[in-house]
């Protein structure tokens, strides 16, 4: 890289870079959700903006006019639909006198999944790349008075540049699901204790009782019908908890994605044999490689155990025949680990751009990163697998 020469410019709409130069770097990323088609979506939609809160600021590198590295960036002027609570941190500096808001966040917006990183066009220099990258949102963070810059569900592959570039990390953990070499559904209900396996064998079979019947639709099978039933289940699903409810999306972000996404995604849905294209509940779910990401669901009636089928039993089992290796199933833990999905730790990395609150959240770290080691610890070690010699797959 010596000699190059290089120009960093922000840019506030992606659709000021040309799609094939951004995918060239985000499509051999596992994570799909820093592919041009998606990011645009949250934009174009309304669903990503600065009137939400989302105001994007991309950070582009470019060398001799070729984009070689991106860094997906917002500035936020509240905590909303990141999964990574930081309200304490916002409460800390303005005790202080100090103002949190605004701050630059990296991470896909509303999506709880592991994978952030700058985008880095092969035959660059990662390691240079992101200590250039970083020096810039230093100066951009300095001059505007910015207390601190936050990336969330950092790929852990990029993560040791960060370390090196001095980044403060805050240890988290969700419940992934790891195929431990699976070939058939079965093998994955022999993972469990007696009384687990007969539990999910129970709850399987009430939707048969219900008149239900599970199946999935994926690619061309995904109509704008079934993708709009997926928004009216989404909208209401939220709209039972109000305030509470993250109802992030827009409809124009599920209209669009028939046209841009549908190859990515996978509407695992509860049918009546008498309507089969219109389904009584359905998960929205997102794939790439070996990877499945489970993001919302939702029904307008309440059948029993329906959550547990569309949400963890049926894209498991679509994920087995599929060869799919980690299913993370989105935010939240609460009934995830009697289901086989263990705690599995993942990181947020964090620069602060005052000295006072720096120190003090450093210290602060050091203390919570050992207290979330003995959480992830004490739930594996409470699974209810049946031989405890079952190897989990889990970040270290």
């Amino acid at each position: 890289m010596a000699g190059a020469d290089y120009t960093f410019k922000w840019i506030e709409h992606i659709s000021d870079v040309p799609k094939e130069a951004w995918d060239a770097m985000a499509q051999p990323l596992k994570t799909p959700f820093f592919e041009w088609d998606w990011l645009h979506n949250l934009e174009e939609s309304g669903s990503a903006i600065a009137q939400a809160g989302w105001q994007p600021l991309h950070l582009t590198g470019w060398r001799n006019g070729e984009l070689v590295a991106a860094a997906p960036l917002y500035v936020k002027g509240h905590s909303q639909g990141e999964f990574v609570f930081d309200h304490q941190w916002a409460d800390l500096a303005a005790h202080l006198g100090m103002d949190y808001y605004p701050k630059l966040l990296g991470m896909c917006p509303f999506t709880p999944a592991v994978g952030y990183r700058f985008l880095i066009a092969t035959g660059e220099d990662e390691g240079e790349m992101t200590e250039m990258m970083v020096s810039v949102i230093d100066q951009f963070c300095d001059r505007n008075g910015i207390l601190a810059c936050n990336f969330l569900y950092v790929d852990p592959d990029w993560k040791p540049h960060l370390d090196r570039c001095g980044f403060n990390t805050w240890k988290h953990h969700n419940s992934v699901w790891h195929s431990q070499d699976f070939q058939t559904y079965d093998d994955y209900l022999k993972m469990f204790n007696a009384n687990q396996r007969r539990n999910i064998k129970r709850e399987m079979k009430a939707i048969e009782k219900a008149g239900l019947t599970m199946t999935t639709f994926t690619g061309d099978e995904i109509t704008p019908d079934l993708l709009m039933r997926m928004y009216g289940f989404y909208s209401h699903h939220c709209d039972k908890f109000g305030y509470w409810g993250s109802k992030y999306l827009t409809k124009q972000f599920f209209k669009n994605l028939h046209e841009t996404f549908r190859h990515r995604l996978l509407l695992v849905a509860a049918v009546r044999e008498e309507e089969p294209l219109k389904p009584e509940g359905m998960s929205f779910c997102v794939h790439k490689g070996d990877r499945l990401y489970g993001r919302y669901w939702g029904s307008f009636e309440e059948y029993d155990c329906l959550h547990f089928n569309a949400c963890y039993y049926k894209p498991i089992e679509w994920g087995i025949e599929h060869g799919i290796q980690v299913f993370d199933p989105g935010a939240g833990g609460r009934h995830k680990k009697r289901r086989g999905f263990p705690a599995t730790a993942h990181y947020s990395m964090h620069r602060f751009y005052n000295p006072q609150f720096g120190a003090i959240l450093r210290n602060h770290l050091k203390q919570v990163n050992d207290m979330e080691t003995e959480e992830i610890e004490a739930i594996n070690n409470d699974m209810p697998f049946n031989k405890r010699e079952v190897v989990l797959k889990l970040n270290a």
